[in-house]
């Protein structure tokens, strides 16, 4: 089992950025500057094309990162520069099953993975069948998952992603592609929250529509460890770019922003 996530302030907070956007040098400032300002948790994607799940600006996030040059290798080489000189942000790998993992067996990835001082992984695109196979071998290797579920996922999910998960719950708060929402009632998780309360020890994380610190707040109500800022954050960081502005300030500003009372 890994260090616990999420064992700070309350609600906990988690960003989404891909490896590679800003480009790694630049990056490793932001992740440096995030881990002074105590936010809880980077998920660091390994870039991919044409994910179906995200909207228009993740997928333009990937196209940068991509061209910068950014895969498996780099951003786990990424990783294993930066993690000793964080002193509380934990660093979760975002990798594609399909475009990261499936040219090669499940156990090459999670070795690879282990090999560097990743906190955990989260694995997008993963067929069921193979939800077994990926959990026993990230245990067998120390590597702790994060698991993934919906407010209308059958209990057997539910129950499921409660069950594996060795670093933290993600409950998607809806179907649909990020970046993209109508009028978001965080409430409605309430009774997903308190089922994976009843039955995980590990922390629960609401992500997906999470734009500002209302946004965040309404989480902690919820009873959830930790909120997940995804396509605003990455928002920051390409206006920056586009403005020939500095992509550390413009995160750390919006982390200060989503924090403050």
């Amino acid at each position: 089992m890994a260090d616990a996530f999420f064992t700070g302030r309350r609600p906990g907070l988690a960003m989404f950025l891909n490896a590679g956007d800003p480009p790694l040098p630049v990056l490793r400032d932001v992740v440096l500057a995030l881990d002074e300002q105590r936010v809880d948790c980077l998920e660091l994607a390994v870039p991919f094309p044409n994910s179906f799940t995200d909207g228009p600006v993740v997928r333009r996030s990937a196209t940068r990162a991509l061209a910068n040059g950014a895969d498996l290798d780099s951003t786990l080489r990424f990783v294993g520069s930066v993690a000793s000189e964080l002193r509380h942000l934990k660093i979760v790998l975002l990798a594609d099953w399909s475009h990261t993992v499936k040219p090669r067996p499940m156990s090459w990835f999670l070795d690879r993975v282990a090999a560097e001082p990743v906190d955990g992984v989260l694995l997008h695109g993963l067929p069921p069948r193979l939800r077994d196979e990926y959990y026993d071998d990230a245990a067998e290797r120390a590597v702790p998952v994060v698991t993934t579920c919906y407010p209308n996922s059958a209990s057997e999910v539910v129950a499921e992603a409660a069950d594996r998960a060795g670093a933290y719950v993600y409950l998607v708060a809806r179907y649909g592609r990020s970046g993209t929402r109508s009028e978001q009632d965080f409430t409605e998780l309430r009774g997903t929250v308190a089922a994976l309360r009843e039955t995980s020890p590990a922390p629960i994380a609401v992500g997906f529509g999470v734009r500002d610190r209302h946004d965040v707040a309404a989480i902690g109500e919820l009873g959830a460890d930790a909120a997940v800022i995804g396509s605003a954050a990455v928002t920051r960081v390409e206006h920056a770019l586009d403005e020939r502005l500095d992509p550390v300030t413009a995160l750390t500003t919006f982390a200060d922003e989503l924090t403050r009372p």
